[in-house]
């Protein structure tokens, strides 16, 4: 833009100059063609005069004459060109002058003028010449006067000394008030330019002031419009992005795009999490070069190949062992083939949840085949005849009775366990004031207790509340005190222990828990056995839990209660010594 007002403020100048120069130029040429005009007209008076003055005799004489008295070369020359007298040279040396312009002229019977360099008196002279003539038609020769142009190209040179001086200065004023409105034109170019460019390199707020409403202003406030035009558009592009991206790295499948090249050029944060690499580390890159599982890359170079829809499950063990659900699916673009789209999704809890259901419909089968079998077997002895022996019929009724029993708890269980898993039990939270919970639940199996002649024992520090349901807690002690009464020995001992626990050093109530912990002395539990003993029907010592009559879930029951609570439950446990359940619960619900 620089080079473009340069350009400008020359041109002006350039036109401006001419413009003077010309005009000089023919205001001094005006003037000296006024000059010479006055002089040609007094040089023929001047002959005029000559010529009724003049007798042509002597004529040299007269010419030395006439040159003192009007300082004024004068020839006279005879009708054959040579020269009579000259006020200036000597006439026997001069040459034939019938040749000269001015001499031509006169002939012709009019006044001759002629500019040229005289060889006798070594400058410019103007000449001027009439014929001269004896009554009116005999011709005599010519009469000539000269006159110097020094005092015309005097004149003529002042004036172009002062038309240079004042070009120049004139120049110097054009040059400052041409590049004055060259940059006035071009400024706003300039700075349209600059935002233009501020533009291209992405910054959508540059604007143009518009200062006026010519064609810069107008060109001004069109890039204004395509500026704003730009920034939304770019908005909601950044807007869509930030939405799908968003979208993508909440997902819950793996979603990988890669371009008809072979090369992985989107990964979602799941996706990451997935194939053990993050995007940095693949984004880029081959996908047959980033060491991921063979089948993975076998189904994309399949896909690729005959860019059609694949569907497969795949085990991938690293970073750890999962089973993922793949969709494989081609992208066309104007009917071209552009890459695929792959979405992975984790379907490890899908099948742990099925095998969970396959491996607890095999469980109740077992459970239920029992007391089942026991009921039919001991139901056809009677039919076949064991009536008729009232003691053993009353032994054999009262079996049926027990294994019904065990039955019915067993559905009541798997229902129960049912419900609580699905979230679908009301809880009823209420303040509950520990002491007087625990005396009540304790009193409510102290007849089983008694009856293995064990101790149950109460610690409550202080006045404990705790806001949760009193009927699924209870439920929760119910269990751990009947297991605990189950698995001690006679004249064992149980522990019931409530005291608060805080969380880090925050002591406002919010932070407040409680530590609820049931101990016994029974056989214990090893330590192999600790993780499963909250799954369905997983029992430590089989034939001892059956002969209870318990079904198996009581465990998996607290546990799902305890989490509807909010809390925690462990377990700590020692061979031969006894065993520690230990629930956390806080004491607000959220």
């Amino acid at each position: 833009m620089r080079k473009f007002s340069t350009r400008l403020t020359v041109i002006f100048i350039l036109l401006i100059g001419f413009s003077v120069l010309s005009t000089g130029t023919f205001m001094v040429q005006m003037v000296k063609e006024t000059h010479l005009e006055a002089l040609r007209m007094s040089m023929l008076r001047e002959l005029r005069i000559i010529e009724t003055t003049t007798e042509w005799t002597d004529l040299q004489q007269k010419a030395l004459q006439l040159m003192k008295l009007n300082e004024t070369r004068v020839t006279f020359i005879d009708a054959d060109g040579i020269v009579l007298g000259d006020s200036e040279h000597d006439p026997n040396e001069m040459n034939n002058h019938l040749n000269r312009d001015e001499i031509t002229q006169a002939a012709k019977g009019k006044v001759g003028y002629s500019i040229r360099y005289s060889e006798t008196v070594k400058r410019d002279m103007l000449y001027a010449a009439i014929p001269i003539y004896e009554n009116g038609d005999t011709q005599l020769g010519f009469l000539r006067i000269a006159m110097s142009l020094e005092a015309i190209e005097a004149i003529t040179s002042w004036m172009w000394l002062l038309l240079i001086a004042g070009l120049f200065a004139y120049y110097i004023i054009a040059a400052l008030i041409s590049y004055r409105i060259a940059h006035g034109l071009t400024k706003p170019l300039e700075k349209a330019t600059e935002v233009a460019k501020q533009i291209s390199n992405m910054n959508y707020k540059a604007r143009v002031a518009v200062s006026g409403r010519d064609e810069v202003g107008q060109l001004s406030e069109a890039i204004n419009m395509m500026a704003d035009s730009l920034q939304l558009q770019m908005d909601r592009i950044r807007d869509g992005e930030g939405r799908l991206k968003s979208v993508l790295d909440h997902m819950i499948s793996g979603v990988m795009l890669i371009d008809k090249s072979g090369t992985i050029v989107l990964l979602n944060r799941t996706a990451e999490e997935i194939l053990g690499f993050s995007a940095q580390e693949l984004i880029g890159r081959q996908y047959d070069e980033t060491h991921q599982q063979n089948e993975l890359i076998r189904l994309i170079r399949e896909c690729m190949n005959s860019n059609e829809h694949i569907r497969d499950d795949l085990i991938f063990y690293y970073p750890e062992e999962r089973v993922l659900e793949a969709n494989l699916l081609p992208m066309t673009v104007s009917e071209g083939h552009s890459g695929i789209v792959i979405v992975l999704h984790d379907i490890s809890a899908i099948r742990r949840l099925e095998g969970m259901r396959s491996e607890f419909v095999a469980n109740v089968s077992h459970e239920l085949r029992t007391p089942i079998t026991a009921i039919k077997g001991f139901a056809e002895t009677l039919l076949n005849g064991a009536m008729e022996d009232k003691e053993i019929a009353m032994s054999f009724l009262q079996i049926i009775h027990d294994e019904s029993n065990r039955l019915n708890r067993l559905i009541e269980d798997t229902l129960a366990l049912s419900k609580i898993e699905s979230k679908r039990v009301p809880m009823q939270f209420t303040p509950i004031e520990m002491g007087s919970f625990i005396g009540r639940t304790v009193e409510m199996v102290r007849h089983e207790a008694d009856k293995r002649k064990i101790e149950v024992e109460q610690s409550i520090e202080g006045h404990i509340f705790i806001e949760g349901d009193e009927d699924r807690l209870r439920q929760i002690m119910i269990n751990l005190l009947s297991n605990a009464i189950t698995y001690s020995p006679e004249g064992g001992h149980i522990k019931v222990i409530v005291q608060p626990v805080l969380v880090g050093n925050d002591l406002s109530i919010e932070q407040e828990k409680v530590r609820m912990i049931v101990q016994d002395t029974g056989m214990g539990i090893p330590k192999k056995d600790i993780p499963r003993i909250f799954e369905r029907f997983y029992r430590v010592d089989k034939a001892r839990s059956r002969s209870s009559g318990g079904t198996g879930l009581g465990l998996s029951i607290v546990k799902h209660l305890v989490e509807l609570h909010h809390g925690s439950v462990r377990v700590e446990s020692t061979v031969g010594v006894g065993t520690s359940f230990i629930i956390e619960l806080p004491m607000i619900q959220k």
